[in-house]
């Protein structure tokens, strides 16, 4: 999942939230419940639906009603990646009592901003249309992305346009978890199949851009060793937050990389993982209790 550099940033700004280390001794869990599996759900029909873009998957924990719902986005560069990738992380987060969905969406060059965005407000769409049918609770909806992931969750998160066409609002998301997100992007050749080189465009692209307020609460999680400019980038999108008073906090994981970050969340003791499920229990009433590894 390797990005190319987007933006280069001038200016150094303090962490302003925590910083998380592995830890061998008592972690929490929501639950060890068995899962439930749906796989490869249309989200949008008719004859300009991609077979295999316009799909999701929907992992749910097993006898279990009125959970908390996440929808996970993955990265890729806006160029490669796929929902199965994530099954182990979706089984995960189901077995501790979240219902996940883990998306598909097209991808460039085949197709160009504002496709992607589109594709993920209509996945958000449909699965909260839908996903009591599966147990989960639609008012009570979270999203995720890794990356290029993180980037789409965080325009869905501040930029209205996307879900209004879906007849929803940015108050529908009740949290936002950027994982080694993108918030700021310029201009640049190495991504012109993706946003174009049109600065407006570009800019409309630009999560940081549409920061006013009445934004969800959001927690950017990033690594030690990230890709350049993308720590600085999450730093400066929870200041603009702040400002906006949002509720926002970023989380700096050590002994990470912007690969292994990802990776190592299918382990429900890796403190990414136990950062989401902390958040998802102060803001979406996840209920945790205390194991011992």
């Amino acid at each position: 999942m390797k990005l190319i550099l987007l933006a280069v940033v001038f200016c150094i700004v303090a962490p302003l939230g925590l910083v998380a280390q592995d830890k061998a001794d008592a972690h929490k869990i929501g639950g060890a419940f068995a899962v439930d599996t749906a796989k490869g759900l249309a989200y949008r029909e008719g004859k300009d639906a991609d077979p295999v873009r316009h799909k999701l998957d929907i992992y749910t924990p097993k006898g279990q009603k009125n959970f908390p719902v996440l929808m996970f986005v993955h990265g890729g560069t806006w160029k490669s990646g796929n929902k199965e990738l994530y099954a182990p992380l979706g089984q995960l987060l189901a077995k501790n009592g979240i219902g996940t969905v883990i998306i598909n969406y097209r991808l460039s060059p085949a197709v160009k901003h504002p496709a992607h965005i589109e594709d993920v407000a209509k996945a958000f769409a449909w699965t909260h249309k839908n996903i009591a049918k599966y147990g989960g609770n639609p008012n009570n909806f979270f999203v995720c992305g890794h990356s290029a992931g993180g980037h789409l969750v965080s325009l869905l998160s501040t930029n209205e346009t996307y879900l209004k066409a879906e007849k929803l609002a940015i108050s529908n998301i009740k949290g936002t978890i950027p994982i080694s997100g993108v918030f700021v992007l310029l201009p640049t050749a190495q991504l012109k199949d993706v946003f174009t080189e049109d600065k407006d465009i570009v800019k409309s692209a630009t999560p940081i851009e549409f920061v006013k307020g009445k934004h969800p609460p959001s927690l950017m999680i990033y690594a030690d060793k990230e890709i350049a400019t993308l720590d600085v980038q999450a730093e400066l999108m929870c200041k603009k937050l702040l400002e906006a008073k949002c509720e926002a906090q970023t989380l700096k994981i050590d002994n990470r990389t912007h690969t292994s970050i990802i990776v190592n969340m299918a382990n429900e003791a890796d403190p990414a993982t136990q950062a989401v499920f902390g958040f998802l229990a102060k803001h979406g009433g996840l209920k945790l209790q205390n194991v011992k590894k």
